[in-house]
């Protein structure tokens, strides 16, 4: 059953997603609040049995659960949603603007966790830890040859690196931060950035230079068209072959049978990844064979501080429309610019 916060009068606050309850209690002086236990089933908040909160809704927040036609029909009154990620992939966004329903986004929200992620995959890769701990835990390590860790599993040290970042964005940014706390050296592709984006902190470069000249290219853009298929064959052939790829951000930015080839050929050092073509990934895909590849399950945005993050960016947003101020980010702001016109 829904939990209430507040109960009066006021518009009806519906939330579907994790949600930090100190958030959901401040929200209360503007809203009735509802909060129902989330679900990760992915599928139309019209099938969840809430009928009666949907009608009385004004606003929703919601993560997982579809906002599509079949939602919006059971909420005559709801006038703007929430999606609790970057981009709402979740939310009918077409449908919700031919309604004048606003629909507000959190982006950024696990830009931290995830570089923090990432720059942890990096580390594991290029010290060869998660080969090194499975050994230990498998009872390898011999009191006849105390010393062939050290020469089983050597690896590179950061400072003094160049680290390769494609996509100059939050998270990006924050990569950037780790790798310079390192001593590392960092160079950025990003075409809409200018070269100076960074000033002496990185050097906006072009692709084929990140790839070439870094000890360690780390893949950040986010997942259009143009970057579908981004790194290929041509591009994992540029890098250097004891340099590493880290990619903790789209699978589909990187070509896998390609980079598979580059592993098993020693084309490349290494690689340290986190998201994959197909995921679950299978058990037997080439890339669990190899032991130049660290691989964790998708769990780059895996962290309540994400929850704590996408709430405070869903009460910004939300007292930002509820005083009529456009919310610092929206996905249809024509809705806002009609209401205004009106």
């Amino acid at each position: 059953m829904p939990n209430d916060t507040t109960r009066g009068d006021r518009p009806l606050l519906l939330v579907t997603a994790p949600f930090d309850p100190a958030r959901a209690a401040q929200l209360g002086d503007v809203f009735d609040v509802e909060l129902v236990e989330p679900s990760l089933a992915g599928t139309s908040l019209a099938t969840r049995g809430l009928d009666q909160e949907l009608a009385r809704a004004t606003a929703l927040v919601c993560e997982v659960d579809v906002v599509d036609e079949a939602t919006l029909d059971k909420a005559p009154r709801l006038r703007v949603v929430v999606s609790c990620r970057a981009n709402p992939v979740n939310v009918d966004v077409d449908a919700c603007t031919a309604r004048g329903i606003a629909v507000l986004t959190t982006p950024a929200r696990n830009a931290d966790v995830t570089a923090d992620l990432a720059f942890t995959l990096l580390l594991m890769t290029v010290r060869h830890t998660g080969r090194a701990e499975r050994w230990l835990r498998g009872g390898a390590w011999k009191a006849e040859d105390v010393f062939e860790p050290y020469s089983a599993f050597r690896g590179i040290g950061l400072s003094g690196r160049t680290l390769g970042i494609l996509g100059g964005g939050a998270i990006g940014r924050r990569m950037m931060r780790r790798a310079r706390a390192f001593g590392m050296n960092v160079v950025v592709h990003d075409p809409f950035l200018p070269s100076d984006a960074f000033g002496d902190q990185a050097r906006v470069v072009g692709l084929d230079e990140a790839l070439s000249t870094a000890d360690i290219v780390t893949v950040h853009v986010p997942l259009a068209e143009s970057t579908i298929g981004m790194i290929g064959d041509r591009e994992l052939r540029l890098m250097r072959p004891d340099a590493y790829l880290i990619n903790a951000g789209r699978a589909a930015v990187v070509e896998e049978d390609a980079l598979v080839g580059a592993l098993t050929e020693g084309r490349i050092a290494g690689a340290g990844l986190d998201v994959f073509w197909t995921e679950p990934l299978p058990a037997d895909h080439p890339l669990l064979g190899l032991d130049n590849v660290t691989v964790t399950p998708h769990i780059g945005g895996a962290s309540d501080d994400v929850v704590t993050e996408h709430s405070r960016i869903a009460e910004r947003g939300l007292r930002a429309w509820v005083a009529g101020e456009r919310p610092p980010a929206i996905a249809n702001p024509a809705v806002l610019d009609s209401a205004t016109a009106r």
